[in-house]
């Protein structure tokens, strides 16, 4: 945790904190090497990186998906570390503080109707009657698309159907919400919605994304992840504005993108 300062206004308490976090898959295959990092209640921090980098490792993470190697993960208190096999409980307890946005939202609406969709998660934890239902309408009306409750989710346009999928997730009312490439797929207008969605969410938030411009858009702080190590950590506009370490990592800005000064 972070300390406060002699004279000075105490800082945010940290919601994520990983220390030291190795992993690999049973085939052998090495995807992350001591990964430390350290996120702030209220930071938008964007994980970038190449294919292979090692960020769905980290992601998978952070809700228990995966169990460390070596080091430690600890997300609102809730600790899991090498060695640790833990229990339904806890593992449950970890899922609700982390919010997991997938890349495709077929992963995550399963149900016949996206009322019952967004209700999932909360009622698997024991949540009820009006209680439910107003998660669930807040949920929805937060990313847009209390219109289409009644509706079948397959029945909504690709961008909806993200917009749905994040309700879901917020529902359970996360102390952390990660995303995973929530830009791919959108048409022009669907992104600009999402966006707008994203940036009035009062939550902390991670965005793996290899799209450049939507990181400097939503994100203040970005970390590169290559060959399973931290490459960098500053300001978004500071890491993208140096054309060097982006080749190096082998990120791409599009053509004729210019990062603003300041």
């Amino acid at each position: 945790m972070r300390e406060r300062a002699a004279d000075g206004p105490e800082s945010p308490p940290n919601i994520l904190d990983v220390r030291g976090l190795a992993y690999a898959y049973p085939d052998g295959q090495q995807a992350l090497y001591g990964v430390t990092l350290a996120i702030t209640q209220g930071e938008r921090v964007a994980v970038l990186g190449p294919n292979g980098a090692g960020k769905t490792t980290l992601m998978l993470h952070l809700n228990g998906i995966h169990l460390p190697g070596a080091g430690s993960v600890t997300v609102a208190g809730v600790t899991l570390a090498a060695g640790d096999r833990p229990g339904k409980d806890a593992l449950r307890e970890l899922r609700r503080r982390v919010g997991l946005v997938f890349q495709d939202p077929d992963d995550q609406l399963f149900m016949p109707s996206v009322r019952e969709d967004v209700a999932f998660g909360p009622a698997n934890l024991g949540v009820r009657g009006p209680e439910l239902q107003r998660r669930v309408e807040e949920a929805l009306d937060s990313v847009g698309m209390l219109e289409v409750i009644d509706r079948p989710p397959h029945h909504l346009s690709y961008g909806q159907k993200r917009r749905v999928a994040l309700a879901t997730v917020l529902a359970m009312r996360p102390d952390l919400l990660v995303l995973d490439e929530p830009s791919s797929n959108l048409d022009p207008a669907a992104r600009r919605e999402l966006a707008e969605v994203l940036t009035a969410l009062p939550v902390t938030m991670i965005m793996v994304t290899h799209d450049l411009p939507y990181a400097l858009q939503l994100c203040e702080r970005s970390v590169i992840l290559d060959s399973g190590m931290i490459a960098a950590d500053g300001p978004t506009p500071t890491l993208l504005r140096d054309a060097e370490l982006l080749a190096r990592h082998r990120l791409e800005l599009p053509e004729g993108y210019g990062v603003p000064a300041g």
